[in-house]
């Protein structure tokens, strides 16, 4: 009954959870984020995120593509997860103000685990505790390997004004069900995963929401970043929904989490983070975030310490897809300076 990782800074992993995020700007970007999970217990839950991608519109399908590592380490290390996939979008332009990306997933997944440090009940003894031998016998295999697909769209939008643009999409993980059972007697099939999400992007000076790496400082006009996402796994939803806010290069947020069931799990996540620009269209972000638990019966976990670094390059271009016409760093040449739909704010 186990879910999929849900990560408080989805804005920061948006691959993660759709793959039509593939290249969704243009440049390349690379992001890692590390989530510490009730810190306060001897087994705390340990994942890791790696991503990166390429947006170009040279490519064919104008779109994009990507890598993406995931990671757990689950009760000390007795099941590590890790999967590796590569990820690519299509682009559909519709009209000036709005497009359509269609991206896929495919990914090899290894799960590991350690028999020898489990313990099972005919080990135990009602007064001496783990005192006997146990008559389990573990199988030959101690690692599973399995391939793993997903698939997502989306649409941008923008106004005419270029102060306001929009992402709206649905994705789905582990398509076909792989079993990830460690026994030759039963068959243990991944749920699949359903992700809805919504989110905005408002300039709240009069600016343009597309030029956020444009300007720097005093003079970037405020933006402001509300969204929801919503997930079911196994019959179990959750919904988050919040709001970003950047100004003189500071990120600041809050988002409430909350499972739909009949006893609900609920967070408050509190972020703060800051961007550090290289050069015009170069910067690097740290954002940390905090899981405040809500519900009585998880009082005292110590809730999740989560920390993204996302690096942006934003006028690398590969293929000869941005402004300049031609592969390579173009300098002096912004490439979110043309329209709205290349530069959402917060992915």
């Amino acid at each position: 009954h186990g879910q999929d990782v849900i990560y408080s800074q989805q804005f920061s992993q948006p691959m993660y959870y759709n793959p039509a995020f593939t290249g969704i700007n243009t440049g390349v970007r690379a992001r890692f984020s590390y989530r510490d999970q009730w810190p306060n217990l001897p087994v705390d839950f340990k994942s890791y995120c790696f991503s990166a991608d390429v947006g170009d519109r040279g490519l064919p399908g104008s779109g994009g593509f990507g890598l993406l590592v995931n990671s757990t380490n689950d009760g000390i290390g007795l099941i590590k997860y890790v999967s590796v996939g590569l990820n690519m979008a299509v682009r559909v332009p519709i009209s000036s103000l709005m497009v359509a990306q269609v991206g896929i997933k495919a990914a090899v997944v290894q799960k590991k685990v350690n028999w020898d440090d489990m313990v099972f009940a005919d080990q135990l003894s009602e007064r001496y505790g783990n005192i006997y031998q146990t008559s389990f016998i573990p199988p030959d295999a101690s690692k599973k390997v399995y391939p793993d697909f997903g698939a997502g769209g989306l649409l941008q939008f923008s106004n005419p004004q270029g102060n306001m643009s929009g992402i709206i999409g649905f994705a789905a993980d582990h398509i076909f069900r792989p079993d990830e059972s460690f026994l030759s007697t039963g068959s243990s099939p991944i749920p699949r995963r359903y992700v809805a999400h919504a989110d905005f992007v408002v300039s709240a000076g009069g600016g343009s929401a597309s030029g956020m790496y444009s300007t720097s400082g005093a003079n970037e006009p405020l933006k402001i970043n509300p969204g929801l996402i919503y997930e079911n796994q196994n019959g179990i939803g959750a919904i988050q929904v919040g709001m970003n806010m950047m100004k003189y290069n500071i990120y600041i947020g809050g988002w409430f989490r909350t499972t739909l069931k009949e006893s609900p799990n609920s967070v408050a996540a509190l972020l703060a983070g800051y961007r550090y620009t290289f050069a015009d269209d170069m910067s690097i972000k740290f954002i940390y975030s905090y899981d405040l638990q809500v519900s009585a019966k998880q009082q005292g976990l110590g809730g999740a310490h989560e920390i993204s670094i996302v690096l942006e390059f934003d006028r690398l271009s590969i293929f000869g897809g941005g402004e300049g016409g031609s592969s390579g760093y173009t300098p002096g040449r912004s490439f979110r300076s043309g329209s709205p739909l290349e530069c959402p704010s917060f992915y």
